[in-house]
């Protein structure tokens, strides 16, 4: 009976060293890597207007407060941030798109108020109106939204659809910069040219949704979010003239976080 016992102590011993070597042996479980978000695009996806910038060697003026950098915080995703103040589409081309591979799972874009000389635009209605022409600087950046733009976009999203062709992609456009009153003491704006000027952001939004929905991309329209938001409302989700004036017509933080971020982050999905 002694001997009987012994044997099966021994072989439930060989029993459970094999379980343990079995547990030890097996591998842990691997964290599965984080998707791979690129944010391309021009100053309104860098963050000009938050007054607090990387120091990455570059002038362009990428934030910890744009909405890129929340989102992907937000949602977990490793964020490769190439967006640009002064960014075109052809300076996205040539400078952002390298990003990109088979391996990106997200990707947003602003891009468009640049090439039509919206900066320019701006600059040249916000003086007094004898000394202006503002309507003929809006109908020139209108003239190349409606027939220049189209092009360039088609070409840089299909380049987009290329170097990354499993990505969601979403195109961020713009918001009305006005309210139809001016609060600054060193600007001119009547109310007509800002109604104008809101037509031409419109006006472009149109142009990048439809170049968007060409390529089946995501569109995220930010104009219902800030109404109410503009220049010289109560609650300012853009600023004014600034100092610096590059700070000027540009989402500051609540306008990264309250209006951009829960708009792209809801399609940023999938």
């Amino acid at each position: 009976m002694a001997r009987s016992s012994l044997r099966l102590l021994l072989s439930l011993g060989s029993v459970l060293s094999a379980v343990l070597v079995g547990l030890v042996a097996v591998p842990p479980a691997a964290h599965a890597a984080a998707p791979v978000y690129v944010a391309l695009g021009d100053s309104y996806s860098s963050g000009v207007g938050t007054r607090s910038y990387i120091d990455d060697g570059t002038s362009c003026q990428r934030s910890n407060y744009a909405y890129p950098k929340l989102v992907a915080s937000a949602k977990g995703y490793s964020l490769s941030f190439k967006a640009c103040s002064g960014a075109t589409t052809s300076t996205v081309t040539n400078s952002q798109l390298s990003a990109l591979s088979s391996s990106t799972s997200y990707v947003t874009i602003s891009v468009g108020g640049n090439d039509a000389g919206f900066t320019g635009v701006i600059t040249e209605c916000a003086q007094p109106g004898w000394m202006s022409d503002c309507d003929g600087a809006i109908n020139t950046a209108q003239s190349f939204i409606n027939n220049t733009l189209p092009g360039r976009l088609g070409t840089l999203y299909a380049s987009i659809r290329s170097k990354a062709p499993n990505a969601v992609v979403v195109v961020v456009g713009y918001p009305r910069l006005f309210m139809g009153e001016d609060c600054n003491a060193a600007t001119w704006f009547s109310p007509a040219e800002e109604t104008r000027l809101n037509q031409t952001a419109d006006l472009l939004n149109s142009k990048l949704s439809a170049a968007a929905s060409a390529k089946g991309f995501k569109w995220a329209n930010p104009t219902s979010r800030f109404v109410g938001h503009a220049v010289c409302d109560d609650v300012e989700w853009l600023n004014g003239l600034s100092n610096p004036v590059s700070e000027s017509y540009h989402p500051n933080r609540l306008g990264h976080s309250s209006g951009y971020k829960p708009l792209v982050a809801g399609l940023l999905v999938g």
